[in-house]
């Protein structure tokens, strides 16, 4: 155990979390919403609708026949592995790096497991200008993905401390 508090593993409660609110979120929107229904929360802007994405970001190959379906599962299977192992030769002190890591995995599992459950992922968070600009749907895993890959990108440009070279 005292391994797992000097290694980037000690953030894998965030991942659990990240998981844990995905999945809670994505059972809500299909408990409570018909598919491509929109509930205006702030009206012309931001809505929930519920939608299935069988395809990648922006339901790229989503009409590839089915055999995405794998190919994604692979995929995130892959990453998911190299980002555990990333974050176990990690130094915990690299929290930003850590902490970005935890939640692009978080969210590559929560979506995984809808792929491999559902065979596509749930969607249902909404961003549009009226009713004439629709940003695609994404949930809370695709949210967790998109913070921890700005984290990344940020931690490359922030100075570097002398024991982190």
């Amino acid at each position: 155990m005292p391994e797992l508090r000097r290694s980037g593993l000690f953030w894998l409660w965030l991942s659990v979390l990240v998981i844990a609110l995905d999945l809670l979120t994505k059972w809500l929107a299909e408990s409570s919403l018909t598919l491509y229904q929109q509930v205006p929360v702030i009206d012309g802007l931001f809505s929930f609708t519920l939608a299935y994405n069988t395809g990648a970001a922006f339901s790229f190959l989503a009409d590839s026949g089915g055999w995405q379906r794998w190919f994604f599962i692979a995929i995130a299977v892959a990453v998911s592995v190299m980002l555990l192992v990333w974050l176990a030769r990690l130094g915990r002190d690299k929290r930003i790096e850590a902490i970005a890591l935890a939640l692009i995995l978080g969210g590559a599992l929560g979506n995984l497991y809808d792929r491999v459950v559902h065979g596509h992922v749930v969607d249902f968070i909404l961003v549009h200008w009226q009713q004439s600009w629709f940003f695609p749907a994404f949930n809370i895993a695709d949210s967790a993905i998109t913070v921890g890959a700005a984290l990344l990108i940020l931690d490359m440009f922030l100075p570097k401390r002398a024991s982190d070279e």
